[in-house]
């Protein structure tokens, strides 16, 4: 028997959760423990969202087949208990609707199918001498300063440069693609401001605009690259329109790129303040493909992933759930549970433990994972060879935001 659906009062009200106070924003991991130890299952009434901070029960929803990224392929927003959708951000929307993130069965099943038809751990092993031609290059360039910001002067224009080469597109625009990426992505925050907003709808419009384009040349004039592959991906007569085509684009771009690099970003801060951690990969008792499970794990890329209850019998976290109420998995609480992780909040670059839910879960697991993880460790392999005395120039500080959590820059000298 299943327990009743209980009311919002008789749970914990995730006492210290703010994704907008700049102490929270720095150093969440103390609020998280806070909420594990109080109960599996805390409301925020600010945005009428029920969060799971444990393990078990993020593994678990992530794969629950009942909960959804959406509702609107089951139900009008009337039948939801959700207001209507306005059209104020149609372009941002539109760039969204095919989006693999978003989609649920059948539409994700059928699409992700075609795209891993071309997306493939063989094409992307492929790559590794572009990756690590393209580490050594902006690299290079970097040391000889002595001093720079390893996200903006490395991390940035190498895992962009990464993207413009597997999609195919001029590594001269790979700065349209990061302004695009940076704005359209501040929609998934908890908050958002109007101007962030209006920043986002015109980005998704260029973005789109530039995609379309480039379909267009490719259907022309198809060259050796994954959107000539994407436009001529078949499977027993079904091919990607164009507007998926430009949704899987845009979200190979902005998911990939703003992952890889808060990944690292995130990662450097760890080892440059964890010293000995650092010593463990560069002198070889810790290979970088094993450290770089522990760099995602710590301080997760992305924090906050919500599903919708789609279905009756959805039990989370000790309680039943209603058809329309929204859940909240806290990746970052989730990897630092202790029943999961021993000594959760150590640092310890050898753990090597790819059980994380760094890359989520389920029918939503990271496409590019594969990808990830080779520009990673190629970025780690590369730094620990040129730079093993590396250090921090300035005391970082963490972007503004929640959702997707990134340093505004990490200042090392050499």
């Amino acid at each position: 028997m299943t327990p009743p659906v209980a009311p919002h009062s008789s749970y914990p009200q995730a006492e210290g959760f703010d994704p907008l106070a700049a102490d929270f924003i720095t150093d969440p991991y103390p609020v998280f423990a806070a909420m594990r130890q109080a109960g599996p299952l805390h409301y925020f009434a600010p945005r009428d969202l029920w969060l799971l901070s444990d393990f078990a029960d993020v593994h678990a929803a992530l794969r629950d087949r009942k909960l959804g990224r959406i509702y609107e392929h089951r139900y009008t927003p009337e039948e939801f208990g959700q207001p209507a959708h306005g059209d104020d951000y149609p372009k941002w929307v539109e760039s969204e609707r095919w989006s693999l993130l978003n989609l649920e069965p059948p539409d994700h099943t059928r699409l992700r199918r075609l795209v891993t038809k071309v997306f493939t751990a063989r094409s992307v092993a492929a790559l590794r001498p572009v990756i690590e031609e393209t580490s050594a290059r902006i690299l290079a360039d970097c040391l000889e300063r002595g001093e720079f910001d390893l996200i903006a002067d490395y991390a940035q224009p190498f895992s962009v440069a990464v993207i413009c080469t597997l999609l195919g597109v001029p590594v001269s625009d790979g700065h349209l693609l990061l302004k695009w990426s940076h704005d359209i992505v501040k929609m998934y925050e908890l908050s958002t401001s109007d101007a962030e907003r209006d920043e986002a709808e015109t980005s998704s419009a260029e973005f789109i605009d530039y995609v379309e384009k480039l379909i267009s040349a490719r259907r022309a004039a198809p060259e050796n690259d994954l959107v000539s592959e994407l436009v001529g991906v078949a499977d027993e007569g079904d091919r990607l329109t164009e507007a998926e085509i430009v949704s899987t684009v845009i979200v190979l771009l902005n998911a990939g790129h703003e992952a890889t690099v808060n990944t690292l970003g995130n990662g450097m801060r760890g080892l440059m303040k964890y010293r000995d951690q650092w010593d463990r990969v560069v002198t070889g008792e810790v290979e970088p493909i094993r450290a770089v499970e522990e760099m995602i794990r710590w301080d997760a890329p992305l924090q906050l992933f919500e599903r919708w209850v789609l279905d009756e019998g959805v039990v989370l976290g000790g309680r039943e759930f209603a058809v329309g109420e929204k859940i909240g998995m806290l990746f970052g609480a989730a990897n630092r549970d202790p029943v999961r992780f021993p000594d959760p909040d150590r640092f310890d670059i050898g753990r090597g433990d790819a059980g994380h839910i760094g890359f989520g879960g389920g029918t939503h697991f990271c496409i590019g994972a594969p990808l990830a993880r080779l520009e990673l460790e190629v970025s780690l392999t590369q730094l620990i060879a040129a730079a093993p005395q590396i250090d921090l120039s300035v005391e970082p500080e963490y972007q503004p935001y929640f959702v997707i959590r990134g340093l505004s820059g990490l200042g090392v000298k050499v």
